[in-house]
């Protein structure tokens, strides 16, 4: 059976019930706190008759009032924990989503397990470490007041490096960056993790420090105590409780609203009927057009059409250039396919030979032309790159992005070194002024970020076609109908989704719809791809069970 014992909530001392004493436990509480209020200090006579930290054992805490404030001691800082975690978690997720998303997050890595569950699992520890390093201050500042900066520094500067590094180090490491730190990030063995693991040390430090500094501080031995109750006080906490909580819902709120427009969350969201596939680059079935739905059908066949689009580009002599300056390294290009049954048909002398054939995009070349048509887009000199976002800082950030630090094809051993550096493709003035403003007004669904805002594979591929594209005097409008075509094979799944959105809910056939509309943020970025799938979704019986589409990944 649970004791009771009854705490000063000046000084935190505390009585129990004694049986050889007139004087209850309640009483000895109340004389200790009105003592304490008047002379703000201890009667050592009072408190020789409360309990040592040894005799407490298995015991019910009251205040001087006999309220058990246990529970809600539990619950107060137990808020206040709960709505510093979730804060940092979102700071996390917005720094993700400044360059990326959680579903090309997954796409990337999910298919490396040492480094994805090492990725996930440290993330979360740097979040509840993170709420109870706040917990702990909290329960200082309390307890023995505000602490010093001299002595203290050690944690408050611990937990600091900590935020800093749980910045995502995959997605362009926003954070770090801040601090100048991210651009080393990709020569790093583990891609990252390192920080990761380095954060989640920092983070527990303090707490380390923190407890070995209470226990200093703690009275004992008769000396009169400095430390106050941090237990819950009605009176005083009541607003701070309220506040933590409606801090919470506010917190989740908008957490939900930034969560739920992620393709992969989408993809959870529309249940069975949503087959996102983050890990490949190809579609999932050859037939896709043969599901006994005519809508669907019909969609399909005009968004990734089964004899494929014939494009008005030709690569030119703009894949050789790529080899002659070590962009692409032919033998390592060339091994990277020996696995997947080589070059497709009519592209196995593309390294060597210029081709002035128009491109000839199928399901079974896609993904081979993004790797093509990345390093063009990720090298070619244009004046506009100048202020592209992934070279601000400076540069710092230049080298770890997946478009700069994923292309490890080339001679050097990050793409970073080729970024805007070469005459791979000649344009104008007029034409690289339309290849901008196309590219900052056209959305990848990977992602929230521009092909002007190139941190990915198929940001660049599809600036490298614009670039070709524009150079050999295609007009405004068939370089958006060229992105479109391409984005869709790219990301099959997501353009169907689109298609079946005009088809059904708008009564537009796919190929009277804008193109400049589809390709904008609305339709073709991360966050409105994935409110498309959603709404799309919950149409019943169109979307079939099976796979039918795939998504993108930004490796190679």
């Amino acid at each position: 059976m649970n004791k009771e014992y009854y705490k000063c909530s000046e000084c935190g001392m505390q009585y129990e019930d004694d049986s050889t004493s007139l004087i209850t436990g309640k009483e000895w509480a109340e004389k200790c706190e009105a003592w304490c209020k008047e002379h703000h200090s201890c009667n050592l006579e009072i408190i020789s008759h409360a309990i040592s930290q040894e005799d407490k054992g298995d015991v019910e805490e009251k205040t001087s009032d006999g309220k058990d404030t246990k529970q809600e001691t539990r619950l107060f800082y137990g808020a206040i924990g709960t709505a510093a975690s979730l804060a940092f978690f979102l700071v996390l997720y917005w720094s993700l989503r400044i360059d990326s998303s959680i579903a090309s997050l997954i796409g990337n890595t999910y298919s490396k397990p040492l480094y994805f569950w090492p990725y996930i699992i440290l993330t979360f520890a740097a979040v509840i470490l993170f709420g109870m390093n706040v917990v702990f201050l909290v329960y200082r500042w309390r307890k023995f007041g505000r602490p010093k900066l001299r002595g203290q520094g050690a944690t408050g500067t611990g937990s600091l490096m900590g935020i800093f590094a749980s910045a995502c180090p995959i997605c362009g490491s926003t954070l770090l960056a801040a601090i100048g730190i991210a651009g080393g990030l990709a020569a790093l063995p583990l891609g990252g993790l390192e920080l990761k693991a380095l954060s989640v040390a920092l983070l527990a430090l303090p707490i380390w420090l923190t407890r070995r500094d209470m226990k200093k501080m703690e009275c004992g031995d008769g000396i009169c105590p400095t430390p106050q109750d941090a237990s819950y006080k009605p009176e005083k906490d009541q607003t701070w409780l309220h506040g933590a909580l409606a801090m919470i819902a506010i917190l989740v709120f908008i957490g939900w609203s930034m969560l739920k427009s992620d393709p992969a969350l989408a993809k959870l969201m529309a249940g069975k009927n949503n087959v996102l596939n983050l890990k490949e680059n190809q579609l999932q079935n050859a037939n896709v057009a043969t599901t006994n739905n005519p809508v669907f059908d019909a969609v399909v066949a005009k968004v990734i059409p089964e004899k494929g689009f014939q494009s008005k580009i030709v690569l030119d002599n703009s894949i050789v250039k790529l080899v002659e300056n070590g962009v692409l390294d032919g033998p390592k290009f060339e091994d990277i396919y020996k696995d997947r049954g080589g070059f497709p048909s009519g592209l196995k002398n593309v390294l060597t030979t210029p081709s002035n054939k128009p491109i000839l995009l199928t399901k079974d070349n896609a993904s081979f032309y993004v790797n093509l048509l990345w390093p063009i887009g990720l090298a070619n000199q244009m004046d506009s790159n100048n202020s592209s976002p992934i070279n601000r800082d400076n540069g710092k950030s230049l080298f770890n992005f997946a478009s700069t630090g994923g292309w490890n094809l080339g001679k050097e051993k990050n793409g970073g070194a080729y970024f805007n550096k070469l005459n791979i493709v000649s344009l104008t003035p007029a034409q690289e002024a339309l290849v901008t403003k196309i590219a900052q007004n056209s959305y990848r669904p990977c992602c929230n970020n521009s092909t002007f805002f190139q941190d990915c594979n198929h940001g660049s591929a599809l600036l490298g076609l614009l670039q070709l594209g524009a150079s050999q005097g295609l007009s405004e409008d068939n370089l958006w109908r060229e992105a479109l075509a391409f984005n869709s094979f790219w990301f099959s799944q997501q353009y169907i989704y689109n298609g079946l959105y005009f088809k059904v809910v708008k009564g537009i056939d796919w190929d009277k719809v804008d193109p400049k509309v589809i390709m904008g943020k609305d339709f073709s970025s991360g966050s409105g791809s994935g409110n498309i799938q959603a709404e799309v979704a919950k149409i019943p019986n169109l979307i079939p069970t099976r796979g039918h589409g795939g998504g993108g990944s930004c490796g190679t």
